[in-house]
């Protein structure tokens, strides 16, 4: 099995609702995301997935939600914009946007970072 992951960056802002401390204040974070795909098989020229093809379907999803306010965007309007839910939400879009992946490969988690020492993994 092989794993690839591609790792990007972004700034935001969110209030987590229901929260009882500091974070319930709208505050804002440097985000760090990595999206990992694994396969058993590489192409002809030794390739699991084009890292360029991922990167472009990851920076998509970015530039919506770059120094943005999460809690204002859908799905957060309704979803708290935690870490746990944000791995989610970049796993289900990353999904959608990978629709043509070599046989065999697949998105197999989400990671985001709100911190260089606290995240939140999404494995479906």
């Amino acid at each position: 099995m092989f794993r690839v992951s591609v790792e990007e960056t972004f700034s935001s802002g969110h209030a987590l609702r229901g929260y009882k401390g500091k974070c319930e204040n709208v505050h804002g974070h440097n985000y760090r995301v990595q999206m990992s795909i694994e396969g058993p098989q590489l192409d002809g020229i030794g390739l699991l997935v084009d890292f360029t093809h991922v990167k472009h379907a990851l920076r998509g999803i970015i530039k919506e939600i770059d120094h943005q306010f999460l809690n204002d965007l859908e799905p957060f309007k309704t979803v708290n914009p935690s870490a746990e839910n944000m791995a989610k939400y970049f796993y289900q879009e990353m999904t959608a946007r990978l629709k043509d992946m070599p046989a065999g490969a697949r998105l197999v988690e989400a990671v985001v970072w709100e911190t260089d020492t606290a995240c939140a993994v999404y494995r479906p």
